[in-house]
């Protein structure tokens, strides 16, 4: 029996709290961040059970030796982002508060903002890009010393959140994803 359809996705980037001022820092890599997590990958997992496909440290604390802001980006993949019935309470139960909801992508994250869960389908085309960079930079030295060196002079400036900083890396991460395609054939 086939799945049935997926309803209608939001058209719009719903941002729950609004636009939020952080003071944002790097950190040198620390081994302990493969450990907390392994345990909010369990907590998701127990949360979930059968509704989450697939949970994977992303970001940069997933690479070792890279200097990241000590925040664990977690990706989860679900069968039907629209099914938010599934996923979303569950994860906000079980402790993560929504933040985001725009189509194809729902994130939520603790209390504490230093863990964030990015929700997606498995064959939403960010899902293989997170996994290409992540890949890339554990693989290749020069492209994370390239991104840390972007990232440490990024930081140093003042922004007005979170996402100002992210979106100013952009250029950065699609020339070392456009690598990383390239050396695997993609």
């Amino acid at each position: 029996m086939p799945a049935p359809p997926h309803r209608p996705d939001v058209t719009e980037t719903e941002l729950i709290g609004g636009v939020e001022k952080r003071d944002l820092a790097l950190a040198d890599h620390d081994p302990a961040w493969a450990d907390r997590y392994a345990e909010h990958a369990g907590r998701i997992g127990t949360a979930l059970g059968d509704a989450a496909v697939a949970i994977a440290h992303i970001g940069s604390t997933s690479v070792p030796g890279l200097a990241a802001k000590p925040i664990i980006d977690i990706l989860v993949t679900v069968p039907d982002i629209t099914a938010e019935e599934d996923y979303l309470g569950p994860l906000v139960e079980a402790g993560y508060p929504l933040r985001v909801r725009e189509p194809g992508h729902r994130m939520v994250r603790t209390p504490e903002r230093d863990v964030h869960v990015h929700v997606f389908e498995p064959d939403h085309p960010a899902v293989t890009d997170y996994f290409l960079l992540r890949d890339r930079l554990r693989t290749d030295a020069d492209d994370r010393a390239l991104y840390e060196s972007t990232k440490r002079r990024l930081i140093a400036e003042d922004w007005p959140d979170m996402n100002a900083y992210a979106d100013a890396k952009t250029d950065v991460i699609e020339a070392i994803k456009s690598r990383a395609r390239a050396a695997s054939g993609l």
